[in-house]
């Protein structure tokens, strides 16, 4: 099976190299070529376009950071599909733009696959992180052996609308349990409580949760490290709260965590880790939430 492969940004590129990996043969694209040299030296090839990415691909795989730029690259790619080809969109775009895309792609015979990635960049490295499927149970099992390259856990969750919901709805609890980290920390702090200490307690108790395990490690170290930005944040919020309203659904949480992220990204802009919310509290207080021997870069798995 040939891949193609777009954006090789801080998950995609460790999307594609486990393909590579996986020994698939995969041309990849980005508009920073330098983003490819690894991956070139692994045994990728070059495309200088979108539609050469997808020209003879069995699947053409792109993980973007907005349905805006998903959408240019698809237009792009378009006269590069062969027929029978698959488009499979990594990235967290919302209903409208999928379906959007999807009847151009299906008017030329083309098939789509929704395929949201969660977990994090640490585990996309490890070739571990949670690939969530959605689309035709056929097209899925004529691709599983390359999303399995790239996942731990590979989820068939229905159709494309199932799995973009369910990819947003991670996102949403990932954001609620990273300003919640942070509150629950801070209370240590003031309470006297060794922050390290702290830490491994909460890990091991009933409060504890993925984003905790994670995202509080490189706050403690204090990089915010977390390869996930601001604006990513928002956007994901975003189609949460676009759901609630479309669904019926009122999202309390959810609300007071999106105007969270809107202030976080104000304050320390768009391109700043996502981690970086909990410094809104530390600058409101007038403590940093710090502890030795924390990474400043989570490892791979």
């Amino acid at each position: 099976m040939r891949y193609g492969f777009i954006g090789l940004g801080h998950l995609g590129r460790f999307l594609a190299a486990s393909l590579v990996r996986g020994g698939f043969q995969v041309t990849v694209h980005d508009r920073d070529r330098a983003a490819a040299e690894p991956l070139l030296k692994a045994g990728a090839t070059w495309a200088a376009t979108p539609a050469e990415a997808a020209k003879d691909a069995d699947g053409l795989m792109t993980c973007l950071p907005s349905p805006k730029i998903s959408e240019s690259v698809i237009t792009a790619a378009l006269d590069g599909f062969k027929p029978g080809a698959t488009w499979i969109e990594m990235s967290t775009v919302d209903e409208d733009t999928l379906a959007r895309l999807s009847s151009k792609l299906t008017e030329r015979r083309i098939d789509v696959l929704a395929c949201p990635v969660t977990g994090g960049v640490h585990r996309a490295e490890a070739g571990e992180i949670t690939v969530l499927v959605g689309g035709d149970q056929g097209v899925f099992e004529r691709h599983r052996k390359a999303l399995e390259a790239m996942g731990g856990e590979v989820i068939h969750l229905g159709g494309h609308a199932q799995a973009s919901v369910t990819k947003v709805v991670t996102n949403m609890l990932a954001f609620i349990h990273l300003i919640a980290a942070g509150e629950a920390l801070m209370l240590c702090k003031k309470g006297g409580v060794d922050l390290g200490a702290a830490f491994r307690a909460i890990k091991a108790s009933s409060g504890n949760s993925f984003v905790h395990e994670t995202e509080s490690q490189v706050i403690l170290n204090g990089s915010y490290d977390i390869g996930f930005t601001m604006d990513l944040a928002c956007k994901d919020a975003g189609f949460a709260m676009d759901m609630g309203r479309r669904f019926g659904v009122p999202l309390k949480l959810a609300g007071a965590m999106e105007q969270t992220f809107v202030e976080g990204r104000a304050k320390y802009g768009g391109g700043a880790w996502s981690s970086m919310i909990v410094k809104l509290l530390e600058d409101s207080v007038g403590e940093d939430l710090r502890a030795p021997g924390f990474p400043a870069q989570l490892a791979p798995e």
